[in-house]
């Protein structure tokens, strides 16, 4: 058994990167500005160390006018694209670069702030641009640890010692790669959690809004009998009334028999929600409940077969499953769609036959679904649970199935009700997805609904 992404939400496109805000950056550069400005007219004013002070502060205007033609060109509520930013990240990696290269190079402490256009980087924009920028990051380092003009010390004759400086450099190098890794790997699982669960909230709003149709349905053909009765009766008063040979004869009869076809609509809109499960609030046991997650996944070519019983024992079942003594629980979306999700996997990858077996006692209740296909990939069982898992499997059909995002959403809106799943392979082939609930967190009183 397996997971497929080929559920209905396999479209759902992740947020692209590299997606960022041109206010984002013009205000991080005027802050950016307005502290380069400042430490330089500080340290050479205040402080009295001499800095090529008209060199530096070009380059700071250059910045400056950068930004004003950035924030003019577009309004400050555009996006920018993956490409545009990067070179936005560059120019002010650059830009760092000269001031540092006028400042004393690697000597000057605020080196550091070399990163943090790197760190940006790794955080919002694709990995591609996140790469460029690192190696640029390091390119300007080894340039700055050779090349640049003297820190100003008050001691004339101070002077870091060479051995100190290529430490420095390779420091700030192998924190730009680090942080870049390490920062974009972050960002990027939190990325994909964060549209997987957008995945899981809108199959349980269709599952919702399934429901509310079954629903709806059922009150409108409840709320419409009546007056589709009382429209029947009179006509068929009327009907008895007339002459045979009246010319409204015909149309009456037509009165007659499409209300009376209405009526056949409404009966049928009234019966669905018993039969599919449309109505959230309706109570059923537990074993009924598996045959309605399992019924839009059933197919001819492999037999589903339930065993349900107390903790001690049970008798394997086929087709209909009696109530008996099964807790009684809520038809709720999570359970339906999560199980659903289960079972169609189940279904997908059994070469005959899929066994739910449920278990209960006084504390716990327990549903495990299991195959007879060729299981789960051992290389990716343990990591069953995470999204757009990357690898996939097999079908019977040869189809390459990838894996991850079902069964995320599956666990996700099982452990919603309270579920602990458990995946594993069995020792006699197949697979087997244990769920396993406290008993008083799954059951409701008939009176409860």
């Amino acid at each position: 058994m397996s997971e497929t992404l080929d559920n209905g939400f396999t479209s759902i496109a992740a947020n692209p990167r590299g997606r960022v805000r041109l206010r984002t950056l013009v205000l991080t550069r005027w802050v950016a500005v307005a502290g380069q400005a400042t430490a330089l007219l500080v340290v050479n004013f205040v402080l009295g160390f001499e800095l090529p002070i008209v060199a530096a502060m070009i380059a700071v205007g250059a910045s400056a006018l950068v930004n004003l033609w950035a924030a003019l060109r577009r309004p400050p509520t555009a996006r920018l694209d993956d490409r545009e930013a990067r070179l936005y990240l560059g120019f002010d990696l650059l830009q760092l670069g000269v001031l540092l290269y006028l400042t004393g190079g690697l000597n000057n402490p605020f080196a550091i702030l070399v990163l943090a256009p790197v760190t940006v980087s790794a955080t919002v924009l694709s990995r591609r641009s996140t790469i460029a920028l690192s190696v640029l990051a390091v390119a300007i380092v080894v340039i700055l640890a050779f090349f640049h003009l003297p820190l100003p010390w008050p001691d004339a004759d101070f002077d870091l010692e060479p051995l100190f400086i290529l430490g420095l450099a390779m420091a700030l190098a192998l924190s730009a790669v680090f942080i870049a890794l390490y920062v974009f790997s972050v960002a990027e699982e939190a990325r994909r959690r964060s549209d997987a669960l957008s995945a899981t909230q809108m199959a349980l709003a269709r599952e919702q809004r399934v429901s509310a149709l079954g629903t709806l349905a059922a009150a409108a053909a409840h709320g419409l009998g009546s007056p589709l009765g009382t429209i029947a009766v009179i006509a068929k008063e009327i009907a008895r009334d007339l002459p045979p040979d009246s010319p409204l004869r015909e149309d009456v009869d037509l009165l007659l028999s499409q209300s009376n076809r209405c009526r056949e609509i409404l009966a049928g809109l009234a019966a669905r929600p018993e039969e599919t499960g449309g109505d959230p609030f309706a109570r059923l046991p537990l074993p009924a409940l598996v045959e309605a997650a399992a019924a839009p996944h059933r197919t001819a070519r492999v037999r589903l077969l339930i065993d349900d019983a107390a903790d001690g024992g049970g008798t394997l079942l086929s087709d209909s499953v009696p109530p008996g003594d099964a807790p009684i629980v809520a038809r709720s979306p999570e359970i339906l769609h999560g199980l659903g999700n289960l079972l169609e996997n189940a279904f997908q990858f059994a070469a005959s036959e899929v066994r739910v077996v449920i278990r209960w006692d006084e504390r716990y209740i327990t549903i495990m679904i299991l195959d007879d296909g060729p299981g789960f990939d051992p290389g990716l069982i343990d990591r069953l649970g995470e999204p757009y898992l990357s690898g996939g499997i097999q079908d019977r059909d040869g189809k390459v199935i990838h894996m991850g995002l079902g069964v995320f959403i599956a666990q996700t809106l099982l452990e919603r009700t309270g579920a602990a799943l458990r995946f594993r392979n069995r020792v006699g082939g197949g697979a087997e997805v244990k769920a396993s609930w406290r008993r008083e967190a799954l059951e409701v009183e008939p009176t409860e609904i």
